[in-house]
């Protein structure tokens, strides 16, 4: 078991990656906080751990909120005496629309959530990191850091890569301490977030661009899984990855090499 005795903090653990990173790390021996806003759905993944003999613990909070987060963790920590590995993966695609759509209210939703969220989820776990040092996982995307060609997503692809580069900052600051912070960078997955995105207007400022038949030259244009990007977050999160901190690395089937 790559996870054994670990405990592991995952947000935006109820759906899509999170809940595949959640499965993933409980079958390898992690103690999971499963960490997510809506009550019902962090409860259902728990129990779901909880009925194939893995541990958990349900934590409701709002990543954007530091009083949420800080009482999430120490929460944690009372239960499991430790926190070892933070995955920060909440995250939200928020409204894709032109400049001229875009309110602040849309951009400070997405930043709140993606960015802000990972900070205060960092900062949040810090303390306890410390102690023993750790690993810190944050999910960006594809979008921001090597693929431009989603025309409206302007604030999404910016929090990204400020993911991206607030992982390398912290990585430098935090080596003293023997933690690592690295970066998953996926494209398209099969999640529900796409489902949740708000599209204003976009035809009227997208570019006419003719991408390759099938989009992702890996699979022929067919999604990765959440699951795949689970195996990849349990890898980075794990001894296995000792040596690696500060790095992004993309899970996209090649698709962001065509689209960048």
């Amino acid at each position: 078991m790559l996870l054994k005795d670990k405990v592991v903090l995952i947000t935006g653990a109820s759906s899509g990656i999170g809940r595949a990173a959640a499965f993933l790390f409980a079958r390898e021996g992690a103690s999971v906080g499963v960490l997510g806003r809506t009550a019902s759905e962090v409860e259902r993944t728990t129990r779901t751990i909880r009925d194939f003999g893995g541990e958990a613990f349900a934590l409701t909070a709002d990543v954007s909120d530091m009083r949420d987060m800080e009482e999430a963790v120490r929460a944690m920590v009372q239960r499991y005496g430790r926190l070892d590995i933070v995955f920060a993966n909440a995250g939200i695609n928020g409204v894709w629309a032109s400049l001229d759509t875009l309110t602040p209210e849309d951009w400070d939703q997405t930043l709140d959530i993606n960015l802000k969220g990972t900070f205060l989820t960092v900062k949040a776990a810090l303390p306890y990191l410390k102690q023993r040092g750790g690993s810190i996982l944050i999910t960006s995307s594809v979008n921001g850091t090597r693929m431009f060609s989603n025309t409206g997503a302007t604030a999404y692809a910016c929090s990204k890569a400020a993911q991206v580069a607030f992982a390398k900052m912290t990585a430098l600051e935090l080596a003293q301490h023997r933690i690592r912070v690295n970066v998953i960078c996926p494209g398209a997955i099969e999640t529900s977030i796409d489902e949740n995105t708000e599209r204003k207007d976009l035809d009227e400022i997208r570019e006419p661009v003719e991408f390759p038949e099938g989009e992702i030259p890996l699979t022929d244009g067919v999604p990765g899984t959440s699951e795949q990007v689970a195996e990849l977050a349990l890898f980075l999160v794990s001894d296995r990855a000792s040596h690696i901190t500060g790095t992004e690395v993309w899970i996209d089937g090649a698709q962001s090499l065509l689209q960048g």
